[in-house]
């Protein structure tokens, strides 16, 4: 597992402007579409093309395009979705599937309550998008359940990552034979006793789409 911290002043500076508690969910949707659109610029450096010649208005240019099969994105529900608009604004022609997973707060442990993934993602590279990788958990259900579909390539967006949530996240990976690489704006001190990141920025879904229960 490769992890890549996006070190640029840009990331930091709209990362702070997200963990101030009073930055308001408006601000802090739009700001997350940004940071996600600067982070997906990091994520898809390893992204398959394929060489093409195109004619310019001058003369013949050799170039690529992206390969087939086409990426796909695949946003955690429900957080997740305040990431996709900025990851598929750098890569407009992906595919894009729905992955919902739940956490229990007493056991910390991820649940599938729903899913809208090809059956067969042989050959395709696949970008998760989940905001806050915490204990580690959801993350590993999700990259075993988009291997066990035959994904080859598993890129995984985050906008904060905690040190013990890395470490779970590499132990349960380690059987798996598919290059996973961490993409996140920052990995921040430690987890609390309630497995939310220290400092981090709170609960994402909640301050991008308010509290609904």
């Amino acid at each position: 597992m490769r992890i890549h911290v996006a070190d640029h002043p840009l990331v930091a500076h709209k990362l702070t402007v997200l963990r101030d508690t009073t930055t308001d969910s408006p601000t802090f949707r739009r700001l997350t579409d940004e940071l996600v659109t600067l982070l997906a610029y990091e994520a898809t450096r390893d992204v398959r093309t394929e060489p093409v010649a195109v004619q310019t208005p001058v003369a013949s240019a050799r170039g690529v395009k992206l390969a087939a099969p086409k990426p796909i994105v695949v946003p955690i529900l429900r957080a997740g979705l305040g990431m996709l608009e900025g990851m598929v604004r750098l890569l407009p022609t992906a595919e894009v599937g729905f992955l919902g997973m739940v956490r229990d707060e007493h056991t910390l442990k991820a649940s599938t309550y729903a899913q809208r993934i090809p059956e067969n993602l042989s050959g395709r590279q696949c970008y998760v998008l989940d905001p806050m990788l915490a204990t580690g958990g959801t993350l590993a259900d999700a990259v075993s359940f988009l291997v066990d579909r035959g994904a080859d390539h598993i890129t995984a967006v985050c906008l904060l990552a905690a040190p013990e949530g890395l470490a779970n996240l590499e132990r349960r990976l380690a059987s798996v034979d598919v290059p996973v690489t961490i993409v996140t704006a920052a990995v921040d001190e430690h987890l609390n006793d309630h497995g939310f990141i220290v400092p981090g920025l709170g609960d994402a879904g909640d301050r991008l789409y308010g509290v609904a229960g």
